[in-house]
């Protein structure tokens, strides 16, 4: 089935030919990358089993930059609960911490397995993160998960037996400043990753969240740029568990394809309360992300009642897996990727983020903005630029 019908998105607007194609491309990349995996199915447990017969202990740490760690930080509860019968901890730590305080972040006397998200594998913090974890630890594995066939970080590590490269599909690598595919298929990969024997038994759920996407392109952008076309000067987005990391992406996203011009925040429903719900006003957007588990689910339509009662508010915007009335009677627009069946919250990440992504897109152009480059003056990059990475000698010390 083909996904790109997106051309009167862009038809009015040149500059957002790359982001447009990119959100829309996702259903599609998603069964590639399952293809993908099942083909590295039984490497990658090999490569687990070898590990885990010379180590009793491993430590996993999820890292990347920007939306790249917000794949890890998404993600991270789901991985714990795959490992959980081993002796295996896992950690979210962006490489932009690990670059800078190597010496609060790298043990070397525990046994640690790196998993690296890098759209490009040229951030010099992506490349420094490993080689620091090799000069620090004793014993440490790594798996690139990566979109650039070329990039640096899987030139390095192709071919040494302690380190896997994988890559995500070829039109992963988005050509747009903001990610969006390349962010989707490697919270994908790093889902599956860590399952390769159950790989082939997800394809059901992944086929539904597939359609999902597929419909969400084909009838989403109606009210979602209504919305952007909206009088609103700020958006938060709230989220619980593996949505608190989604909210953050999509914050960024909007931040980024707006040019800094529409200010964002993320919180979790409950942390919302203590401080942050102090941005409310007449033009604050707030969206929702309302978890399928029944009983997170309670917190949040509680705070979506709260929101929606408001006297000085903006449109709430809600977005769940199935029909609710309730979640429709206290929301402003209400959303739905018809996934009723769908029991993981982690399976929702990838249509919800789609409607962030497009809305974010909507505004970017309603704003007279190329969502392809936001950002013409150069103040950020599609790939960070200006990062020094100085040598770390003898523990860090001062030199």
């Amino acid at each position: 089935m083909e996904f790109i019908q997106t051309n009167k998105w862009d038809q009015n607007n040149p500059g957002a030919i790359h982001t447009t194609r990119e959100i829309a491309q996702q259903p599609r990349l998603w069964k590639e990358t399952v293809e993908i995996l099942l083909k590295h199915r039984d490497t990658l447990m090999s490569f687990f089993k070898k590990i885990d017969d010379r180590h009793p202990h491993i430590r996993v740490i999820l890292t990347g930059a920007g939306t790249s760690a917000f794949v890890g930080e998404t993600v991270l509860t789901s991985i714990k609960e795959m490992v959980k019968h081993k002796r295996w901890t896992v950690e979210s730590i962006p490489t932009t911490d690990i670059v800078s305080n190597p010496y609060e972040y790298l043990d070397k006397d525990i046994p640690t397995l790196m998993i690296s998200f890098a759209r490009s594998g040229n951030s010099p913090e992506s490349v420094g993160s490993v080689e620091l974890g090799e000069q620090i630890i004793d014993h440490f594995y790594g798996i690139a998960l990566t979109c650039n066939r070329d990039g640096l970080l899987a030139k390095q590590k192709k071919g040494d037996p302690d380190h896997l490269v994988i890559f995500m599909p070829k039109e992963a690598n988005d050509q747009g400043f903001a990610m969006t595919s390349s962010f989707t298929t490697m919270l994908l990969s790093g889902l599956l990753v860590f399952q390769p024997e159950r790989v082939h038994t997800l394809e059901k759920t992944i086929n539904e969240i597939v359609s999902a996407g597929a419909k969400i392109i084909e009838t989403g952008k109606t009210e979602l740029e209504a919305l952007a076309s909206s009088n609103f000067s700020k958006v938060v987005y709230l989220g619980s568990g593996v949505f608190q990391g989604l909210a953050r992406e999509s914050s960024l996203k909007l931040l980024e394809l707006t040019g800094g011009m529409i200010p964002a925040i993320f919180d979790s429903p409950l942390g919302f309360r203590h401080g942050p719900k102090s941005i409310l006003d007449e033009k604050t957007i707030v969206f929702v992300f309302l978890s399928c588990h029944p009983y997170t689910r309670k917190y949040d339509l509680d705070v979506l009642k709260e929101l929606y009662h408001e006297q000085k508010r903006g449109k709430v915007v809600a977005i769940s897996s199935y029909q609710d009335d309730v979640a429709e009677r206290y929301s402003n627009l209400f959303l739905t990727t018809g996934l009723e069946t769908v029991q993981e919250d982690i399976f929702l990440t990838f249509p919800y983020v789609m409607y962030a992504q497009q809305f974010a897109l909507c505004k970017s152009m309603y704003l007279g903005l190329s969502p392809d480059n936001p950002s013409p003056m150069g103040l950020v990059n599609r790939v960070v630029k200006g990062v020094k990475i100085y040598p770390y000698r003898n523990g860090g010390e001062r030199i």
